[in-house]
């Protein structure tokens, strides 16, 4: 099976509208910048977006928000962005928050083939409305249901024409998970290499996960909140 595509457009070619999306990343790290630019381009609606956050209003997400194509956002953060504020506020958006570590597991689950897991976050607190609790030993867990994504799209520092990926430092975050969760698996790396090429003891997704895979260009690799600290006075 070849996966290798010629670009984002390409790698998209088959989403709909309506389509439910998972898009790794945390922050701006490792984001699908070029899989987001070729749906903005694609003037796609009614999309339901899963990711860590919702972007920036120039930048990730924000660029989808700003062209009204996302209907539902489903994010553990969403304080960088004016934009998707204003939606969220006049109701032209449709919100879920979870706890980050809910987010995360609901993937896992997704991608494990399991249909639920429990978890003590969110029991007591309006995260809860409406959904099953059961006490095991002695202990309130809520039931949170496996994500069911149409696609992931995920990006990765390296990757081969097998659909191995390999993730550099921060951007090891939601991707891996993401990438086992979709129903169709689409991979931009930084740099594509022939398969044999990487490492197998490096290889953090084995290409089983990856549908389409191919080299992106012009990473800005922006950082969302940058601290330094106050130089001294002499």
């Amino acid at each position: 099976m070849n996966k290798v595509v010629a670009n984002a457009e390409d790698a998209i070619r088959d989403i709909k509208d309506g389509a439910v999306l998972m898009l790794g990343g945390f922050g701006l790290c490792g984001i699908p910048e070029n899989c987001i630019a070729a749906l903005v381009k694609s003037g796609l609606k009614d999309l339901t977006c899963i990711s860590n956050n919702a972007g920036v209003d120039d930048f990730g997400i924000g660029l989808l928000l700003q062209k009204k194509q996302v209907r539902k956002m489903i994010s553990s953060y969403v304080g960088e962005n004016a934009e998707f504020e204003r939606q969220l506020l006049s109701g032209e958006l449709e919100v879920e928050l979870i706890p980050q570590g809910t987010l995360a597991t609901r993937c896992m689950a997704a991608g494990y083939g399991m249909p639920a897991i429990f978890t003590p976050a969110g029991v007591g607190t309006e995260v809860a409305e409406g959904k099953e609790t059961r006490n095991f030993n002695g202990k309130e867990y809520l039931m949170e249901l496996a994500f069911d994504a149409d696609f992931a799209l995920v990006k990765a520092w390296k990757g081969d024409t097998d659909g191995n990926l390999v993730f550099k430092q921060t951007a090891r975050n939601f991707n891996p998970m993401m990438a086992m969760a979709g129903k169709t698996t689409i991979a931009e790396v930084e740099e594509l290499v022939p398969a044999g090429e990487l490492d197998p003891n490096n290889i953090h997704t084995p290409g089983i996960y990856v549908h389409r895979i191919f080299e992106g260009k012009d990473y800005s690799k922006r950082i969302e909140q940058r601290t330094v600290r106050k130089r001294r006075e002499a």
